[in-house]
């Protein structure tokens, strides 16, 4: 009443079998990696070193700020020193340290731009929100801004 399997039928069988380990190897393979990519982007180690690194940008931005704030008194005091005569009645010292001290000021302006806009970037990303809800990662001890606002350019 039955006959045995012809050689097509086998080779069917164990191609849809075959497949199957195949397919499931895959999945297994992109299961795995995504849990280490997700490991990589969101576990203890990654988020501590993310939090450094905001830490840092945090630390140079408040002493950009400072230098910021030192060199408009720089050139206050000079601007004061002359009793509010026009620049043209300086001595030419003075007005060239003057477009130096300005010169360097725009420099740090945007330098300060420049890490602000990366770390505002960075406080945006989803891989990042960590810092943005107040969960920091252990080790961690203080909340950090979640956003600067830039200096605007005169």
């Amino acid at each position: 009443m039955f006959e045995e399997p012809s050689g097509c039928l086998v080779a069917i069988g164990l191609t849809i079998v075959l497949g199957g380990v195949i397919a499931g190897g895959y999945a297994l393979s992109t299961c795995n990696e995504a849990a280490t990519v997700a490991q990589q982007e969101f576990g203890p180690s990654a988020a501590l070193k993310k939090y450094d690194w905001l830490k840092e940008a945090h630390a140079q931005l408040d002493k950009k700020r400072a230098d910021i704030q030192v060199y408009e008194a720089r050139n206050k005091a000079m601007i004061d020193s002359y009793n509010g005569a026009p620049r043209n009645k300086w001595s030419r010292e003075d007005r060239e340290q003057y477009n130096v001290w300005q010169s360097e000021l725009a420099g740090i302006k945007a330098s300060y731009n420049d890490l602000a806009a990366t770390y505002n970037a960075k406080m945006a990303e989803v891989n990042w929100a960590f810092a943005n809800v107040g969960q920091l990662p252990q080790g961690a001890t203080e909340a950090l801004p979640r956003e600067y606002v830039t200096y605007q350019m005169n």
